[in-house]
């Protein structure tokens, strides 16, 4: 079912899960599906690839930056599920996500315009889940990169799928020339791109989820402050006033930090009790992400509607925050870096 072409990123240290769990501790588990477009069975093609996502997975978020950063939004089409999963009344189950364009949100009392039918399958299958049982998998996690051809799971590591998209973005059929496109992964910033990448995992991507989602104290508060300690750090490394975490591109560093902190001031804040400062009180940080914000392509790769509705929408009631509202609402508060000097 699954093999180990290409594992390159940080995952979670599995050892003691499940007794960890039991301590109130969020451990994140293991995709695993790891093959690579390149492999033989999986040339590089134009108009070949599939992405299932849902906008308010920020782990998803990683690789709709990555297909609209490199121009690939053409050449790689893509289902979007509804931010809010399965409930206790489904037939097959809660917790799964469903492609399913007529639910409302509870945000707008409409539907979302960006939801979809699941159609890259050619099934029109109602739930994620149900695109691994045809592999005979019991997983059911997205983002999954799916081959329409030979009708077969790709990859569903959202840092794989893409490191592999920016390899092969021109052969995938990238709309950017190749010297408007950026390289992820330049080799003379390869080394820092990696220190950067595990500090931001661990401490920030990852610690989002392992301070909202713990139900201990302690290891809440270390999450926290882990947090917080990194971005004071990602603060100084900016304050020599270059444009990126490594000089003056954008890489892969950027585009991993981006979603966490992307969805910082108006969800993390308050959902994952990360309330000892917002991104806003950052002036570097602030004026990155406004950077980030405004390159082609990262905007329209990701909704805080969806994930508004999804974070919120998964809480004890299931009321979603209208807020904030100050000092102007978001994301239109992304287009205005001088903000930070207020």
């Amino acid at each position: 079912m699954t093999k180990k072409t290409g594992q390159i990123s940080t995952q979670e240290d599995q050892t003691d899960a499940q007794a960890r769990r039991a301590r109130g501790e969020f451990v994140r588990g293991v995709s695993g599906f790891r093959h690579a477009i390149g492999d033989p069975e999986f040339p590089a093609e134009p108009g070949r690839y599939h992405l299932f996502v849902a906008l308010n997975c920020p782990w998803c978020h990683r690789v709709t930056l990555a297909r609209g950063v490199l121009g690939l939004t053409e050449a790689i089409s893509m289902d979007v599920a509804f931010p809010n999963r399965t409930t206790e009344d489904d037939p097959v189950g809660p917790n799964l996500w469903e492609f399913a364009p007529d639910r409302r949100a509870s945000l707008t009392d409409e539907t979302l315009p960006e939801c979809t039918q699941e159609t890259g399958t050619g099934q029109g299958l109602r739930l994620a889940k149900q695109i691994y049982q045809a592999e005979g998998s019991d997983e059911q996690s997205v983002p999954i990169l799916y081959d329409k051809v030979a009708k077969r799971i790709v990859n569903n590591e959202s840092a794989e799928i893409l490191r592999m998209l920016d390899v092969n973005a021109e052969a995938l059929g990238s709309q950017f020339a190749a010297s408007e496109r950026p390289r992820l992964r330049p080799l003379d910033v390869q080394p820092e791109i990696d220190r950067l990448n595990e500090r931001i995992y661990v401490a920030i991507n990852n610690g989002a989820y392992k301070a909202g989602f713990s139900s201990d104290q302690k290891v809440y508060a270390q999450a926290f402050e882990a947090y917080f300690e990194t971005l004071a750090m990602l603060e100084q490394t900016l304050s020599d006033g270059r444009p990126f975490l490594t000089g003056d591109a954008f890489t892969e560093a950027d585009l991993r930090l981006f979603p966490t902190l992307y969805r910082h001031d108006p969800v993390y804040v308050m959902r994952m009790k990360l309330n000892a400062a917002r991104i806003l009180d950052y002036p570097h940080l602030w004026r990155w992400l406004c950077r980030v914000y405004a390159l082609p392509g990262v905007a329209e790769s990701g909704s805080l509607l969806h994930c508004r509705q999804g974070y919120f929408g998964r809480s004890w009631n299931g009321v979603v925050p209208l807020g904030p509202r100050h000092p102007m609402p978001y994301p239109e508060a992304y287009l205005h870096p001088e903000l930070a000097n207020r």
